[in-house]
């Protein structure tokens, strides 16, 4: 909750409490205002007064005084970035490519030329162009704002750990990526909460400087929060990065982008521009989907879409993990936005009904690592089922710490939990690097302006492997648990 002073007409002040999500909204529609003067032009003072009388007056309750230690604090961000368009209305832009069916990639691109075509040369050496694909085209409306024609291209099948060169639009610059190993080792790059900010550039440059096969982002891309500008701004900054691997990615609270009765339908912007493969993977919806991987199978699961147990989102969930042949992919990690275990004072309890729901279809599957963002900080926990440790259950890992605009999550739970092992409020990275199908290497990078500095690592064990674990189903405690099973969170 957030604070809102209110001058009424007698010019005595108010206190009223804000949800998160309406606070933001206000205060992206006001920046919007300042940033964009011909949409100042079009809306009076009249016109936000009726927006916010609709949006936030049935969720405004007085509050006469409020205590300060019920707000956490965070440490100042950096600028935002605004990366500029310099290529021709017809080039593509915004380039970034994700992962398809198996050995297909997705590449997609914006032009703001609505004549450009939808097509993707591509070949093994550079320049040399044998083989040309034809995909699809959108685009969307988001009040007055207008996007460029939005292109998504899937082109295979391909080699694995092969290295492609390909051209968008029939012309514009050459890009090229490595198609990510058929078997093992492979190496993930994992970051949440990424934004647009200085510290986001630092991020980008120490994952840069390391080569890896797949990038993972688990919510919370451009931070545009309405400003639709800032999704252009966004693909442009990631282009480099984000053109030569797969990024998979899923959706935080700054993807929904909605307003009640203003603007009902959420997830506008992301879901046109991430096209991720959901109908691949047997979903109805682009905000949950898996892929398969070497020898890991990738869950994205969506925090802001239905996930009790009559939503489609719980049923797909229950029947990809029964697909699961853990012979052939091993390794098994989830994707969220709104951590389920966290001691951070910051979104305390956001994602509790999610893990009521779903924590025992993972656990029962015997997922080896749930990865979430949201909170602005990194947090490592032991294995946990039902808020206590058990060494059959997932590792929780929230690593919502990119770089975003609003700063850092500073303040954790006192006394520490023993289920928490590392915590630390910076800015950073993640890599996941899988040896073989037993054995992962995890390390968290800090980031330290010009370094990236490794601050907490460790190596796991598959959980497929696990006689002890396959023994138990059905939420049954392992009889073998130490006394540590009993410390709760």
């Amino acid at each position: 909750m957030h604070l809102l002073l209110h001058a009424n007409a007698t010019n005595n002040l108010q206190i009223f409490k804000l949800s998160k999500p309406i606070l933001i909204s206000l205060h992206s529609f006001i920046k919007f205002q300042s940033q964009e003067k011909r949409m100042a032009k079009l809306w009076s003072p009249a016109a936000f007064r009726v927006l916010l009388t609709i949006c936030c007056v049935p969720q405004i309750m007085p509050h006469s005084h409020v205590s300060a230690e019920e707000y956490y604090i965070r440490q100042p961000p950096r600028s935002v970035i605004q990366t500029p368009n310099k290529r021709s209305e017809s080039d593509p832009q915004q380039v970034h490519i994700s992962l398809a069916a198996k050995d297909y990639i997705r590449v997609s691109w914006i032009t703001d030329d609505k004549e450009a075509e939808s097509v993707v040369e591509y070949g093994k050496l550079p320049g040399r162009y044998n083989t040309v694909a034809t995909g699809e085209h959108t685009s969307y409306q988001f009040f007055f704002y207008k996007s460029g024609k939005i292109h998504h291209v899937k082109i295979g099948p391909l080699e694995p750990a092969t290295t492609y060169y390909y051209r968008c639009g029939g012309r514009g610059p050459e890009f090229s990526f490595k198609m990510p190993p058929a078997n093992f080792p492979i190496e993930f790059a994992i970051v949440g909460d990424l934004g647009q900010t200085e510290w986001t550039n630092s991020t980008l440059d120490h994952v840069g400087s390391k080569d890896y096969d797949v990038f993972l982002l688990p919510g919370d891309l451009s931070y545009a929060d309405f400003q639709q500008p800032l999704w252009d701004s966004f693909g442009r900054l990631v282009e480099p990065y984000a053109s030569s691997r797969p990024w998979m990615v899923t959706e935080g609270n700054h993807e929904i982008e909605s307003i009640p009765i203003i603007l009902p339908h959420a997830f506008k912007a992301y879901n046109a521009r991430w096209l991720m493969p959901y109908e691949e993977s047997g979903s109805s919806s682009n905000l949950y989907y898996s892929f398969d991987i070497a020898g890991a199978h990738i869950i994205m699961l969506g925090s802001y879409t239905d996930f009790d147990e009559d939503s489609a989102q719980y049923k797909w969930l229950k029947a990809d993990l029964a697909k699961i042949n853990r012979k052939k992919t091993p390794w098994i990690f989830v994707l969220l936005h709104a951590p389920w275990y966290n001691t951070n004072t910051a979104h305390q309890g956001e994602g509790e009904s999610m893990r009521n729901s779903m924590e025992e279809l993972l656990y029962n599957a015997r997922v080896d690592v749930v990865f979430a963002g949201h909170v602005h900080a990194y947090e490592r926990f032991t294995r946990i089922y039902d808020n206590k440790a058990d060494p059959c259950g997932p590792i929780y890992i929230t690593i919502g710490d990119g770089g975003n605009r609003e700063g850092l999550a500073l303040e954790f739970k006192e006394p520490k939990s023993p289920l928490s092992i590392f915590q630390e409020s910076s800015f950073g990275h993640a890599r996941l690097k899988i040896l073989d199908e037993t054995r992962a290497h995890w390390s968290w990078y800090r980031n330290n302006d010009s370094d990236a500095v490794i601050a907490d690592e460790f190596w796991l064990e598959s959980l497929s492997t696990s006689k002890q674990c396959w023994g138990i189903t059905d939420g049954q405690e392992s009889s073998s648990s130490s006394s540590v099973t009993k410390d709760e969170l």
